[in-house]
């Protein structure tokens, strides 16, 4: 323990007598260091945390420091107490400074003139380096039974609890998706914390760089937050709670060496990652060839179950200029869902897409762990697992409609439009307007096409219909066709100018 003013009050020999703001809490605090100094302004070469001893010569001529000012300044550097000599060159305590100490909430303590400074400043400075060989001790004993906890079958596992155990709080551990990693045997996150953290380490996930950061809890606490992974490829995020001020340096010491063990235990498993998504992604190919049997034995025997049709695709786009897809935390948040889900879902990369394979109604799962990470993308229709090949394209026609207003566009969607509404969505009314541009200049033309159209072709209704002779119709209609380099004498012809004009009208 380092010293405090108890301990040191208790020792008969230091002749200790308390003046001033001298609480239970004065009593106890530690004390960091203890200096003498006679100067009228010695907190520039002081630091918080201390006993400062003087013999009085600052209250004497020449230097006839303000009382006052004097123990205000020791105030503001966080000074844990004053000690004045008596017998010396004061016969008593000055009682303008007593007076001060008591209103301004500074320790005052009388020394007596058989007691040397030098016994106090040795006393304080023997105590702290007790303290902090048994913090070393410690902090080396805590870490060897971190060090024997790596080794064990369940090694991530228990090197949180010995952490927990030697920093006496609680201590959680999340995923690269955000989600909790249950560890047996632990204090676990208290309630009223819980959501408060999760949003904090959602936030350390998003940012993607690894840092270490510790962050004020809405004011219900306070907790530290350590990234685990390189940067760019963040495997989670190691909490741990502060409840007794900040961590001392034997602390942090243990926190790293876990921290250090995780992140090798982690990236150990980064080359097994990318061969499973090496085999997702070959496995894929086969379900789009037809060959459902192999790639179901296959996906069986290393992760279970295929989904249980109808099922749809989904084509997910996470573009970002800062990293691949292979680093992406995408990837290993539906790794965790595919773990807690088995046969719910099945996922690959395909190119710098992410494809994923679910039943039906249960896209719930999907979404929610691909939310945080903000992607666009296309869905299919419903499909049986021999129609996977034409589900794939209708999710990534619907992908192409994707946009920041509607990051998720379903192929349903797009085949309830129409055909017609289905040209809308890919813009294909631009190249329409350029298509219509050489009866710009002739509006009532425009209008003698669209009636025609409408009556099916027909010269002698349409012609009824404009008020105008079969003959005159029949003479603008050729002259339109030429404009347009449109055979309208054909249904391809005429179709293709009715979505034109569709596709352009006001």
């Amino acid at each position: 323990m380092p010293a405090d003013l108890r301990s040191l009050m208790a020792e008969p020999s230091f002749r200790l007598t308390p003046l001033a703001a001298v609480d239970d809490d004065a009593l106890d605090a530690p004390l960091r260091w203890a200096h003498n100094s006679d100067l009228p302004d010695p907190t520039p070469w002081l630091e918080p945390g201390g006993l400062l001893l003087t013999d009085g010569a600052p209250f004497l001529p020449p230097h006839n420091a303000p009382v006052d000012d004097y123990v205000e300044r020791l105030v503001a550097l966080g000074v844990r107490a004053l000690g004045v000599s008596v017998g010396i060159l004061l016969e008593r305590v000055p009682p303008e400074l007593v007076t001060a100490c008591d209103r301004l909430g500074m320790p005052l303590i009388e020394v007596s003139r058989q007691t040397p400074f030098m016994g106090l400043i040795k006393a304080v400075s023997d105590a702290t380096a007790a303290d902090e060989r048994a913090r070393l001790e410690r902090s080396l004993l805590a870490q060897r039974r971190v060090a024997r906890a790596a080794l064990r079958p369940d090694g991530l596992s228990a090197i949180l609890r010995e952490l927990e155990r030697a920093l006496e709080t609680w201590v959680a551990l999340f995923d690269a998706s955000g989600a909790l990693v249950l560890v047996p045997e632990t204090t676990g996150i208290p309630a009223a914390l819980d959501e408060p953290v999760r949003e904090a380490v959602a936030a350390a996930l998003a940012g993607r760089r690894a840092a270490a950061a510790r962050v004020s809890l809405g004011g219900v606490g306070e907790v530290t937050l350590q990234t685990l992974g390189q940067h760019g490829t963040l495997r989670g995020v190691l909490a741990v709670g502060i409840s007794n001020g900040p961590f001392d340096r034997a602390r942090q010491d243990l926190v790293d060496s876990v921290i250090a063990l995780a992140s090798i235990s982690l990236e150990q498993s980064s080359t097994l990652d990318s061969a499973r998504r090496r085999l997702r992604s070959g496995i894929l190919e086969l379900l789009a060839a037809g060959d459902t049997d192999v790639a179901g034995d296959t996906v069986k025997h290393l992760w279970g179950r295929l989904p249980p049709a109808p099922l749809r695709v989904a084509r997910l786009d996470v573009r970002d200029s800062e990293q691949t897809l292979d680093s992406h935390p995408l990837i290993p948040a539906l790794e965790v869902l595919a773990e807690k889900r088995p046969g719910a879902l099945f996922f690959a990369q395909q190119g710098d897409h992410v494809v994923a394979v679910y039943t039906d109604g249960d896209d719930a799962g999907l979404f929610t762990a691909a939310a945080p990470h903000r992607p666009t993308g296309g869905v299919s229709s419903r499909v049986g697992w021999d129609q996977i090949a034409a589900a794939l394209g209708e999710a990534r026609r619907a992908q192409e409609r994707a946009s920041a207003r509607q990051p998720i566009v379903f192929f349903d969607e797009l085949a309830g439009s129409g055909i017609l509404g289905h040209l809308e969505q890919t813009r294909a009314h631009d190249v329409a307007r350029r298509m219509l541009l050489p009866l710009d200049d002739d509006p009532e033309l425009r209008r003698v096409l669209e009636v025609w159209l409408e009556h099916n072709g027909s010269w002698g209704t349409a012609a009824g219909a404009l008020g105008i002779h079969r003959h005159t119709l029949r003479h603008r209609v050729d002259g339109a066709a030429h404009r347009l380099g449109l055979d309208l004498d054909t249904f391809g012809g005429r179709s293709e100018l009715w979505n034109a004009l569709r596709l352009t009208a006001e």
